[in-house]
């Protein structure tokens, strides 16, 4: 795998945690996921690329 593909889904598994991190309950209920579901979903976004 080469650096820029890592840095790539770093970066994409960042501001994932970031956006998901900066709603509130109510908000994250309505997409259909915890709080704790945060890394995951961040981690399955970021593998995507």
């Amino acid at each position: 795998m080469d650096i820029r593909k890592t840095f790539k889904k770093w970066a994409a598994y960042q501001q994932t945690i970031r956006e998901l991190s900066a709603l509130d309950n109510r908000q994250l209920n309505d997409l259909g996921i915890s709080r704790a579901d945060i890394n995951r979903v961040a981690r399955d976004h970021a593998n995507s690329f």
